[in-house]
């Protein structure tokens, strides 16, 4: 058999990496990750706001430097047989484009208006609008709401643009339509020009933009009418069919051939989400929850719709049948703040540091500069090696871990963290250790959330940085849980799925379960849950239930 080979493409929050992946083995080949420098300087975003946008340039420039160097040290007989590429990235992170599925900030008018670039998945501006579009969607006999857990999020496709039409009128007057990242990396790549060409996946649309096959698709014209008249023009303009991620949507384009020295009849894969991406990459099956743990976390589920039935399961992120693997159900929860938490507290320790190098900048000093560079390297792991000596007591400090507000279980995106039991003797290894227990509970959460819906859990599959890197994290985690936690071997987990997923739409398995198990690294640690904290945790997340109920009670 002609030797093949794919590329897998992942866009996350910070950066894009790219895998070059031997198709019949899963040997990676060449890999290259390019960060976003915009987004790296801190432009167009402003906390305080929920404001998060992101530059189209970053994901242009990073796309091709990635692409570039996962294929600079391979030979020309290697390029000459890469057959597809495919891509995912966050969601939702929806854009405005204009008629030739151009977004709106690559144009002059534009170009440096917050409003016309990407709304990245954190961004929690249209909670205003959010609540109106969970309160107007009861007035239709339909639930509309019920393939998405119940309830509608400020993370989500209409919501922003929704607040995008009541806020900024320039804008939207100039959109043609709205549409996600995942859709338009794969576009970019083929070199359309006519917006009515884009073909859009199943996985955005179904977790993302209230698209349910058990509905029609999405709903009618009228539901949007009633949320407000300004929607029916995207709404038209959205093209009602939708893809898998193992489906074709088109070839590269001869720029991106000859940039890459590729040829231009390379495959272009639909698009999918991250998270669910990195879960084909995990080897997700039955059973199992896939945690993505990097600054949020995306709980990912696969069941088959025979045991599953006519269920709906209730404030989670949505179940969408092919969003994950073709032929199962996918479920989605998460939590929108995990890594995020610990990074807060970092920053939080090392602003006086920080400060000090603004007053002495002038001065040049290096040696600030430097300490402060070791101190962000090694803090927080010298924080979880101090907690890990550190005994646990029933009224220890405790923590909520809504700090960019709760996606599951019920979405709730105004809520906000908090910390008790604090007193004099209150260090930050105290802080830290209650941050990491409030992280985990808020998972035991949505598995014991999902389990009394019937969805049973009976292990833990954990990729993303702080599966990887943090064994202080993964070992609360599993004692919270009381599961077993296996952390899968391979480090680039979603680009490694969107290249499983290259190789099932260039043919060469029959389908993506096979193409799993051919490609997949297996995996390389396993953390047993110890039974002797279990009274310990169970008295503590008990606690975090209660001061959670009066704390949502209170805001």
């Amino acid at each position: 058999m002609k030797q093949s080979y794919v590329i897998g493409v992942d866009f996350g929050t910070d950066s894009a990496r790219a895998l070059l992946v031997d198709a019949f083995n899963g040997e990676v080949l060449g890999s290259a990750t390019s960060s976003f420098r915009r987004w790296k300087e801190g432009l167009y975003c402003d906390p305080k706001k929920s404001q998060f946008r992101q530059h189209p340039l970053d994901y242009i420039e990073s796309l091709e430097a990635c692409l570039k160097g996962c294929l600079a040290n391979v030979h020309d007989e290697i390029k000459a047989n890469i057959v597809a590429i495919s891509i995912d990235a966050t969601g939702s992170t929806p854009v405005a484009i204009d008629s030739s599925g151009q977004p709106l900030a690559l144009t002059s008018e534009f170009s440096e208006n917050p409003n016309a670039m990407f709304f990245l998945w954190k961004d929690h501006s249209s909670i205003k609008e959010v609540g109106e579009i969970n309160r107007k969607a009861q007035d239709f006999e339909v639930n509309y709401l019920s393939y998405c857990g119940g309830a509608y999020s400020s993370e989500w496709f209409w919501s922003k643009l929704l607040h995008l039409a009541r806020t900024d009128e320039e804008v939207y007057n100039a959109t043609h339509s709205w549409l996600e990242q995942s859709d338009w990396l794969p576009y970019l790549l083929t070199g359309q020009q006519d917006a009515q060409k884009i073909k859009r996946n199943v996985c955005a649309a179904g977790h993302k933009a209230l698209w349910a096959k058990e509905l029609g698709g999405y709903p009618p014209l009228e539901f949007f009418n009633h949320l407000d008249p300004k929607l029916e023009r995207i709404y038209q303009s959205i093209n009602k069919e939708v893809f898998t991620a193992d489906e074709i949507v088109g070839v590269l384009s001869g720029d991106w051939a000859d940039k890459l020295g590729l040829k231009n009849s390379v495959l272009i894969c639909a698009g999918a989400i991250d998270a669910h991406v990195g879960a084909i990459g995990a080897q997700i099956q039955p059973g199992y929850m896939c945690k993505v743990m990097g600054t949020s976390t995306c709980d990912m589920m696969v069941i088959d719709r025979e045991e599953l039935q006519d269920r709906l399961v209730q404030g989670i992120c949505g179940q969408v049948q092919g969003s994950i693997v073709p032929h199962y159900i996918g479920l989605e929860a998460g939590q929108s703040a995990f890594g995020d938490v610990y990074n807060w507290l970092k920053n939080l320790l090392l602003w006086p540091i920080t400060n000090s190098m603004k007053k002495t900048a002038f001065l040049g000093s290096q040696a600030i500069s430097d300490l402060r560079d070791e101190l962000e390297q090694n803090l927080l792991s010298e924080l979880s090696e101090l907690a890990k000596q550190q005994p646990i007591q029933e009224d220890d400090e405790l923590a909520l871990d809504w700090f960019n507000g709760r996606r599951t279980p019920d979405v709730n995106p105004s809520l906000t963290a908090a910390l008790f039991h604090l007193d004099l003797g209150t260090n930050p290894v105290h802080i830290f250790q209650a941050l990491v227990e409030a992280t985990c509970f808020g998972s035991r959460a949505i598995v014991e959330h999902v389990e009394r819906q019937g969805v049973a859990i009976q292990g833990v599959i954990g990729i993303g940085g702080i599966a990887k890197k943090s064994d202080y994290v993964m070992q609360t985690l599993a004692d919270v849980l009381q599961r077993p936690i296996m952390v899968h071997r391979s480090d680039e987990t979603c680009a490694m799925g969107a290249s499983m997923l290259a190789a099932t739409a260039a043919k060469i398995y029959p389908s993506l379960a096979e193409a799993m198990d051919n490609m997949g690294a297996g995996f390389e640690k396993e953390y047993s849950p110890n039974p002797e904290k279990k009274e310990v945790f169970d008295k503590r997340y008990a606690k975090y239930l209660a001061y959670g109920s009066m704390v949502n009670t209170i805001q």
